[in-house]
């Protein structure tokens, strides 16, 4: 669990970062649906980050130039009847004395009290969301103090992206963070060995489902995405969730799942025999892909190029594919113009932490982002041959012997100070382990 500490640490660089600015931040939703049932909260990653406050409908406000108060919660009050149905609340009085605000007050003073907050600030952080409401209401409280500018000349005059503040700080994880991602790992690897060795012809795919989110369920966690159980062709369909289909001999299976644990996640896939043994043609393709998965992760290690994770996996891909006839042409040609996009359509992966698809750039124009020690990415490549898989024009037709095999491999990557880490090493891959 992340310290009270910790979260003051996080609050305080980022504040000084902002320095006369003021941040808002709107913290997640109520998911509520058809006859006022509640899906389970979640909250918003930047506002859970700041501040550990885990309840929706509430504000947090970073003034660092305000005299009194530079940390500043809006939360709903204390309500018996309603806690009745929705759940206890923290409450005014203890947002400050648990959470370490300055000051709290109720929701519904926000635009009440936010003025001064704002009014000695030379501009305003905040990301626009999916609350276009709250949107607004930030914009009429920015179009306010732009109309009295004139006559005091102090007030924000810009509105920037929180999130190029915030996020740099994100991408690199705490030796708190790492270890609740190594949580999340341990039980997502527990989920997956278990998986392999349940599988077998005749069960159906949402059995597996089952089995892996039990695990997740039964040592805390929870499922950090919808998970992907995708047999046969289904391995062809990258987001893949119906999970109803029934598995048979001969087929692969891919299973993509991961566990979130207090918040951070797990993101691991592998594929493998339904019935324990490789048929020729999918034990080439699945050598293919681990051969360009390893290869990629090898250049994982401070200032190489995050872009060189994935373009050391394409050229792999594309040389075996190029090798089985697959594919034809100059290897230069069909890189440059992504020929090889009928087989391989997605990026080799993407950075992970609160969020599965976490913050951060990926490439600043024409400079590459590079690789820093406590970033954790994932690998993923993969090869997918579905029946209808229509090749470039100039390409060759596909033999149906390939037909329906998907094959896709990714860990989780921690970069340390002189390489890498890989977090989720716990799951085999080699040929050997996938076998039985």
């Amino acid at each position: 669990m992340t310290s009270f500490a910790e979260y003051q640490h996080r609050r305080q660089q980022f504040m000084e970062k902002i320095g006369t600015g003021t941040a808002i931040f709107k913290s997640a939703a109520m998911a509520v649906m058809h006859n006022d049932v509640e899906y389970a909260f979640r909250q918003d990653s930047d506002f859970f980050y700041l501040t550990g406050f885990n309840e929706a409908d509430a504000v947090a406000v970073f003034a660092p130039h305000h005299e009194e108060h530079r940390f500043i919660l809006f939360v709903q009050p204390k309500d018996p009847e309603k806690e009745t149905w929705s759940g206890y609340r923290v409450g005014v009085d203890q947002a400050k004395a648990v959470y370490g605000a300055d000051e709290a007050y109720p929701i519904a003073e926000l635009d009440e009290k936010l003025p001064q907050y704002l009014q000695k600030a030379d501009r305003i952080y905040y990301r626009f969301g999916r609350d276009i409401g709250f949107n607004h209401q930030v914009i009429r409280h920015w179009q306010q103090l732009l109309r009295v500018y004139p006559k005091n000349g102090t007030g924000p005059i810009a509105i920037q992206d929180v999130g190029t503040i915030l996020h740099p700080f994100r991408l690199v994880k705490s030796q708190s963070e790492l270890a609740l991602m190594r949580r999340a790992a341990e039980i997502s690897v527990k989920a997956h060995n278990h998986a392999r060795e349940f599988t077998r012809p005749g069960l159906c795919e949402y059995e597996i489902q089952a089995e892996i989110e039990y695990i997740f369920q039964s040592q805390g966690g929870t499922a950090a995405y919808p998970s992907i159980v995708a047999s046969g062709a289904n391995a062809c369909i990258l987001h893949y969730i119906e999970n109803q289909r029934q598995m048979q001999s001969g087929e692969l299976l891919l299973i993509d799942a991961g566990c979130s644990y207090q918040y951070y996640n797990a993101d691991i896939t592998r594929t493998f025999p339904v019935d324990g043994r490789f048929t020729p043609e999918q034990k080439i393709i699945y050598e293919l892909v681990l051969q360009a998965q390893v290869a990629a992760i090898e250049q994982i290690k401070p200032e190489n190029p995050y872009q060189q994770v994935h373009e050391t996996a394409v050229r792999v891909l594309v040389e075996g594919l190029l090798d089985l006839g697959l594919l034809t042409g100059d290897i230069e040609e069909v890189i440059k113009e992504e020929k090889y996009k009928p087989f391989y359509m997605h990026r080799t992966g993407h950075w992970l932490g609160l969020d599965v698809h976490d913050v951060g750039v990926y490439q600043w124009g024409e400079d590459p982002q590079p690789l820093w020690p406590g970033q954790v990415l994932t690998v993923e490549p993969g090869i997918y041959i579905g029946p209808g898989i229509q090749p470039i024009e100039g390409q060759p037709a596909v033999d149906p012997r390939w037909h329906g095999i998907g094959v896709r491999i990714e860990d989780d990557v921690l970069v340390t100070e002189t390489g890498y880490e890989v977090l989720t090493a716990g799951v085999p891959k080699a040929v050997a382990a996938m076998e039985r």
